[in-house]
């Protein structure tokens, strides 16, 4: 008899908010101390500026408030696991968007003006609203997750640009690891390998014999922000295994085909 179906993660909604404001007041706080030469910096994101890349933060706010200020759609048709491989087809309108959003105002007022709305929107729709968006229809709580992949990875983007040491709420990081994982597990199921980001997820992936008791054969163990950036192509797999940021053991340990799974 197959394996049954695992039923697909749960996130508390108003920690999931609350990660999302928090992560989002941390970059403000870090952007409103940018002076012009740090902002000229590449970003090190395609040909973006890190005044580029810090308007795509502000527009994650939002256009986030955007999405809730917009008639919802009727049935949700994009689970929060399957956004990662659905943000490739978005690149091109996302540039566009960061640039318009970079000539609206100064920095600190796009900053302070999609904090308050954001805020305002969250507190005045529920988790269950059906988003209507790009991408594709999502529930609030289920795009608030992807909020958090977008937040954490652009901070580290930010820290890695600028050299500023730029807070990561907790909440979010957790998000956005176990939303990774779970994308991993669903782009290769199986369970020959297990696969541990202590202390936040541990998930089974990749065709082959399923280990039922003891050590697995086959375990892939890295921390939260080596594998954000593994899975979103800021750093390879023969890099994290040079510098020892990734322990794999098993004749299937081997990840580096399924990576990254979003850039």
């Amino acid at each position: 008899m197959p394996p049954a179906k695992k039923k697909p993660r749960t996130y508390d909604h108003d920690k999931t908010s609350a990660a999302v404001v928090a992560q989002f007041g941390h970059v403000r706080d870090a952007v409103r101390g940018l002076d012009a030469e740090q902002l000229a910096r590449p970003s090190g994101l395609g040909d973006w500026s890190v005044a580029e890349l810090a308007a795509h933060i502000a527009w994650i706010a939002d256009s986030l408030a955007g999405g809730l200020a917009r008639p919802p759609a009727a049935v949700a048709e994009l689970p929060a696991v399957e956004w990662p491989f659905a943000t490739a087809s978005l690149a091109g309108k996302i540039d566009e968007a960061a640039k318009e959003t970079l000539d609206g105002a100064p920095l600190p007022e796009l900053y302070d003006r999609a904090a308050a709305r954001m805020a305002e929107a969250l507190e005045a729709n529920p988790g269950s609203r059906v988003l209507d968006l790009w991408i594709g229809a999502m529930t609030v709580a289920d795009f608030l997750v992807t909020r958090t992949v977008e937040l954490v990875v652009h901070t580290d983007d930010l820290r890695r640009a600028t050299g500023l040491d730029i807070p990561v709420d907790r909440q979010a990081l957790a998000a956005c690891t176990r939303l990774l994982a779970d994308a991993l597990a669903l782009k290769a199921p199986g369970g020959a390998v297990e696969f541990r980001v202590p202390p936040f997820a541990v998930v089974q992936c990749v065709e082959g014999p399923r280990h039922t008791r003891g050590t697995p054969p086959n375990v892939v163990e890295t921390d939260p922000l080596t594998w954000i950036r593994l899975a979103t192509g800021r750093t390879s797999w023969a890099e994290a295994l040079d510098g020892a940021q990734v322990r794999a053991s098993g004749e299937r340990a081997d990840l580096s085909a399924l990576l990254p799974l979003m850039s």
